[in-house]
């Protein structure tokens, strides 16, 4: 087969994933160096269009990358004012009082959202600074110059199973940067390259996964709590399978439910979806549900070895930024501020 012929951009910096470790790399090496070309590239068909999570924000992150969000109308308003942690049982439920939680199990202070929205709102704020967005472009391929990463293959399609081009095959294009940062998310096809190409994972503990089932509901206005977090493990999980829900009352009636479960599990007829379907059936979440409209529904992986499964994060030309690196801080339930200090350090390294 005669050698594809591709065309190339040149760029400074080539970011990969429209998340909060990507959009927070990109603002902040426009801050760092205003002249620096910076380029990011998200598959999904707009920024936001595959981050659905609900989520309890640390502001952290964005307190360091843009002080005064509030002032320009970051969507991060509802601040959490109550936090629920319950053991669930098959008919009933016993709530563990706040005092003897742990402190990193306190929502007080953090913020309710849609990342959704609060990573359209950073697009917006990252087009200011000239970064070029370029949404619906999947990345395929690294490119490479001997042992160092010198770039990524975008927009390429009409591939055959096997990897071979099909009679509609289009060639793509190659982004080169002095520097590829790599932000697409929890096992991601480019990160598993590289994590296997240079052996990052030598030495630490094997990442562990979950799967995260997630679900917006419009509800009966009169059981709205905006600012209300829930938290609860037990049924219909038991002995089953690791794992627990989350419950966020966000502005506008909605509420945010979520599953996860662990995929470690040894029964191998558990089915997690299902089992999600049965928690929405406990008393404690069907009275909250009931006469509501589920709006929007999704699911994604979650990295969940913490830090002792952590890899080496740069390789010649590139770095891992996110949950591509593995940084969610499980017992905290938390990701998002640790993506984006991510992505804010590496821009300025």
């Amino acid at each position: 087969m005669s050698e594809i012929v591709r065309e190339s951009m040149e760029y400074d910096v080539v970011i990969v994933g429209g998340g909060p470790a990507g959009l927070s790399a990109a603002i902040r090496l426009k801050q760092v160096n205003p002249e620096l070309s910076v380029v990011l590239l998200e598959k999904g068909s707009e920024i936001g269009a595959h981050i659905l999570s609900g989520a309890v924000l640390d502001t952290s992150g964005l307190d360091r990358l843009i002080p005064d969000w509030k002032d320009r109308g970051a969507p991060v308003t509802t601040e959490v004012t109550q936090d629920n942690f319950y053991i669930l049982g098959p008919h009933g439920h016993v709530r563990v009082p706040n005092w003897p939680m742990p402190p990193l199990m306190n929502n007080h202070g953090k913020y309710i959202v849609s990342m959704g929205n609060v990573c359209r709102w950073l697009a917006e704020q990252a087009e200011a600074l000239e970064v070029e967005i370029f949404p619906g472009m999947a990345c395929s391929q690294l490119v490479y110059e001997g042992d160092r990463v010198v770039g990524v293959v975008a927009g390429e399609m009409g591939l055959n199973a096997d990897g071979t081009p099909g009679p509609s095959y289009e060639p793509g294009m190659e982004l080169r940067g002095k520097y590829v940062l790599i932000a697409e998310g929890v096992r991601g096809s480019l990160a598993k390259e590289l994590i296997g190409k240079y052996d990052l994972s030598a030495g630490v503990d094997p990442q562990k996964f979950g799967l995260g089932m997630k679900e917006i509901w419009e509800i009966d206005p009169a059981k709205a709590k905006p600012g209300t977090v829930t938290h609860t493990m037990g049924w219909p999980l038991g002995k089953n399978a690791g794992g627990g829900s989350f419950i966020y009352h966000l502005e506008g009636n909605q509420v945010l439910v979520g599953f996860v479960v662990h995929l470690n599990y040894a029964n191998p007829h558990l089915y997690p979806y299902m089992e999600f379907q049965r928690f929405k059936h406990h008393p404690l979440v069907a009275e909250l549900l009931e006469g509501g409209k589920r709006v929007a529904y999704g699911a994604r992986a979650i990295s969940e070895g913490g830090w002792q499964s952590i890899p080496k994060l740069t390789v010649p030309g590139a770095a891992l930024l996110g949950c591509s690196a593995g940084l969610v801080n499980v017992p905290r339930i938390k990701g998002n501020h640790n993506a984006m200090l991510s992505g804010i350090a590496a821009a300025e390294a």
